[in-house]
């Protein structure tokens, strides 16, 4: 917190109150006991299953969206090693000046958009990388997970690289309900998981 208030040359007192505004914006995801940053989305401060890299960069992705993300902020030529529903192989996935080179797998979202923020941890942690349908459903079995919606990792990457394109803008603002429902809509997400409502100003 010392850190933060020298940076923005405020009391400290005044960098946490910032920093929960920022968390009660989902802006960021804070430590449960601590005034610390658990989540920046796209990206995690703890370890997880999806490791980006970039040349001597490596980030924790908080899910296969999120990495994707992550790649897309790295400069669009990135890799992603994860492994298949967190538990299965090792894979890699690889973008290069922009182009998703490893388009076999496919990502799935078992938690609705609307629920997503009961419990973002939760939700990204199971927002994973499948080789294809059939794993999924395997894995919803084995797991007793109920299956959410399954959609080709070429299509998510198209949508990440526009949801998250301006995260590391300066004047960065989160997207309201509004601008998620008609990004949804322009890369053809439908169905029950991505239909969002209620009357908050941001999703």
């Amino acid at each position: 917190m010392s850190r933060a208030a020298t940076r923005f040359q405020c009391s400290e007192t005044t960098a946490r109150k910032g920093l929960q505004d920022l968390a009660d914006y989902h802006g960021v995801v804070l430590h449960p006991h601590f005034d610390e940053v658990w989540v920046a989305h796209p990206f995690s401060a703890a370890p997880t299953t999806c490791i980006v890299s970039s040349g001597e960069h490596k980030w924790w992705g908080n899910c296969a969206w999120c990495s994707l993300g992550v790649m897309q902020l790295a400069g669009r030529n990135a890799t992603l090693k994860t492994r298949l529903g967190a538990i299965g192989d090792e894979v890699s996935i690889t973008i290069e000046n922009g182009e998703l080179l490893d388009k076999d797998y496919v990502i799935h979202f078992p938690i609705p958009m609307r629920n997503s923020w009961d419990n973002v941890i939760y939700t990204c942690s199971v927002m994973l990388l499948f080789r294809n349908e059939a794993e999924v459903d395997e894995w919803c079995s084995t797991r007793g997970i109920p299956k959410g919606d399954v959609r080709p990792i070429d299509q998510i990457w198209k949508f990440a690289t526009e949801w998250y394109g301006r995260h590391a803008d300066v004047d960065w603002t989160k997207w309201s309900l509004h601008d998620a429902v008609e990004m949804f809509r322009r890369h053809n997400l439908t169905g029950p998981t991505w239909s969002i409502g209620g009357d908050a100003e941001r999703f």
